[in-house]
């Protein structure tokens, strides 16, 4: 397994972010499908994700890989109560224009636009940073998410305050936690592993 961050040194990773589908390439060697067993398959959970370079390499510990993909489709996928989908992508898009993850950025970016019907309020986080103001719902989410991030002790009574009188309820309210702070571990994880790359 090679470890050299030079592995793709004809790369340029895009500088800004942006909504558009973007490559991911690692740093480290994935799994060939050819060498999957069974017990990949399971910790990919969808088959489609050996497609995926970024889950081909999480699949050599697939144990962890499956709890990792169950949680994240459970916080972003579960349709019972809680936080509508747009806004669970907002969560995560804007903890990732916080930690400076390109790639999470647009994933999560293009599917908040995509449910809310909002791409130039989404686009205007992304250009602007953490700090714009779009409406004072989507506000309390975005600073409940970034201070989060930033620090878990940052985040407190006030922004659970904020984000009831935005009117979230309690399933709502977790629903931005979970999606922050699972997207704060995964950022570190995929700007630790690989780097983003525009498709050609």
């Amino acid at each position: 397994m090679t470890t050299s961050t030079l592995s793709h040194p004809s790369n340029v990773p895009p500088s800004a972010f942006t909504q558009d589908e973007l490559e991911w390439l690692p740093w480290l060697e994935p799994l060939q499908e050819s060498e999957l067993t069974q017990r990949h398959f399971d910790g990919l959970v969808d088959a489609s994700r050996a497609k995926s370079p970024y889950f081909m390499l999480l699949a050599r510990d697939p144990d962890i890989l499956g709890a990792r993909t169950r949680t994240d489709k459970d916080i972003f996928y579960n349709p019972e109560a809680g936080l509508p989908r747009a806004e669970r992508e907002l969560s995560a898009a804007a903890t990732s224009r916080y930690n400076g993850c390109i790639y999470c950025a647009s994933v999560h970016a293009r599917f908040a636009a995509h449910f809310s019907r909002r791409s130039d309020e989404v686009q205007r986080l992304l250009d602007e940073g953490v700090g714009t103001r779009i409406d004072e719902r989507w506000d309390a989410i975005v600073a409940a998410s970034v201070d989060l991030s930033a620090t878990p002790p940052a985040f407190g009574p006030e922004h659970v305050e904020r984000l009831r009188a935005a009117g979230l309820d309690d399933l709502a309210i977790s629903d931005v936690i979970h999606g922050a702070a699972f997207f704060n571990w995964a950022n570190r994880l995929m700007l630790s592993l690989g780097e983003p790359a525009s498709k050609a």
